[in-house]
């Protein structure tokens, strides 16, 4: 999942992009709206997490451009001047949430994760596929309860396979959610996540397929008897 910071502070931004780096989302930094403005114009994520007193262009044009190019990415607004006026217009614009600074941060991840799911077209909190679950809200994997023990890139990986459950997932779209502007993964990097995450679901009924020159398959394994 990728997430857009537009923050000018940058002590909160890189703090807030840490922190979310550790929960396996892939972060991208903007710290004026003019260049948040340029990002969105032709990149797609997830999220944004969008300051209002931006400079060279404010908050609320920057979520007003974004909206009338028709885009529905949602949209959490942080703000230190947290008067009712600036909740009405920045709702009536189009966020989809709003939060005050200063803020906890364990609220702001919660917040994220509510925000993201209801951006995933409705889709339950948690996925499955024969015995395995993925929870996008806690972000866990486990296999007949069991917590699997992922790194967050290797949660990453899962999450885009198990959204993708029953179709073909392919390496652009893999690392289009895993990458940022910063530190892209390489093909053999990804190979080697994917290569991790087949290792810990081996005893489980799911298989990881690759699939020449489309991509990767999450699906169940066939089971066959010997006559």
């Amino acid at each position: 999942m990728r997430i857009f910071i537009v923050e000018d502070d940058l002590v909160l931004a890189d703090g807030l992009k840490n922190s979310l780096i550790q929960s396996g989302y892939a972060i991208d930094v903007a710290t004026n709206g003019a260049d948040a403005d340029s990002i969105l114009a032709y990149q797609a994520f997830d999220l944004v997490v969008l300051d209002l007193g931006l400079p060279k262009l404010g908050g609320f044009e920057v979520l007003k451009r974004l909206r009338s190019r028709g885009s529905k990415t949602p949209v959490l607004i942080l703000t230190a001047n947290d008067n009712v006026d600036n909740r009405v217009l920045g709702l009536d614009l189009g966020a989809d949430d709003y939060l005050s600074k200063p803020f906890n941060l364990a609220e702001l991840e919660a917040r994220v994760r509510a925000l993201i799911r209801r951006g995933q077209s409705g889709s339950s909190a948690i996925t499955s596929i024969g015995g395995l679950k993925f929870d996008m809200t806690n972000r866990i994997a486990a296999y007949n309860e069991i917590s699997l023990n992922l790194s967050a890139r290797e949660l990453a990986v899962l999450e885009v396979l198990m959204l993708k459950a029953g179709k073909v997932a392919s390496k652009e779209q893999m690392l289009d959610k895993l990458c940022n502007f910063d530190a892209d993964i390489s093909d053999n990097a990804l190979e080697v996540y994917l290569h991790r995450l087949r290792k810990k679901l081996e005893h489980t009924d799911i298989n990881i397929r690759t699939i020449r020159g489309l991509g990767y398959l999450l699906e169940e394994k066939v089971n066959t008897l010997k006559t």
